[in-house]
């Protein structure tokens, strides 16, 4: 919890600097490609396209970097299979989370190639099974952490200083259970992932 409200007072912070500087406010939106690793407790899991969208704040700090907070509505889960059903079943958590950019790359005017390193926090707020309901599924869901966090890496193109274009890769950290009756067999388990975002600046 402590990890989840410094990172939102990082974010709010950097909101304020943006404000005293040349800023640009945006929307931000995409795909996100996730998986969990619980190869000990499921015999297959494979990755599922889901969804983020929400709202960024971008200004610069000369030199080529740039720093860009963000406040987005992330789905992610799997796809989990051969566990004790022949149906597969796709497990779905929504996130609100605080992601923070760090980039650096030049400007070459009419566009501008950057990398970037993005950690971030988030809350739990929903989580669904669709399938047949099995029991370790169900399990899964319940037993879930509330605060997630994690890093992500990435690179992207920007567009006459108004258009995003980025793929990330992300892993969640930290454990994915505190205790229960799955805890043990995914303690070593989280969420990974790639995503691709599409944000518009004005």
């Amino acid at each position: 919890m402590k990890k989840f409200f410094a990172l939102v007072a990082v974010a709010a912070a950097s909101l304020f600097l943006a404000s005293q500087a040349h800023a640009q406010f945006g929307v931000v939106a995409g795909l996100t490609s996730s998986k969990t690793n619980a190869v000990d407790a499921a015999k297959d899991v494979k990755n599922i396209a889901l969804y983020h969208a929400g709202v960024t704040y971008k200004f610069n700090l000369g030199a080529g970097f740039a720093l860009q907070p963000s406040i987005i509505y992330q789905v992610k889960g799997a796809k989990i299979e051969n566990v004790g059903n022949t149906t597969p079943e796709q497990l779905k958590t929504g996130f609100v989370e605080v992601p923070l950019s760090i980039q650096w790359g030049p400007d070459l005017l009419a566009f501008r190639p950057y990398a970037f390193a993005e950690p971030f926090v988030g809350y739990k707020i929903s989580s669904f099974v669709y399938g047949d309901g099995d029991v370790f599924t169900e399990q899964l869901k319940n037993e879930m952490k509330k605060i997630e966090y994690g890093f992500g890496l990435g690179g992207g193109l920007e567009i006459a200083s108004h258009v995003q274009l980025s793929v990330q890769w992300f892993k969640n950290l930290g454990k994915f259970s505190d205790g229960g009756n799955v805890a043990d067999k995914v303690k070593n388990s989280n969420f990974q992932g790639i995503k691709v975002s599409l944000a518009v600046l004005f």
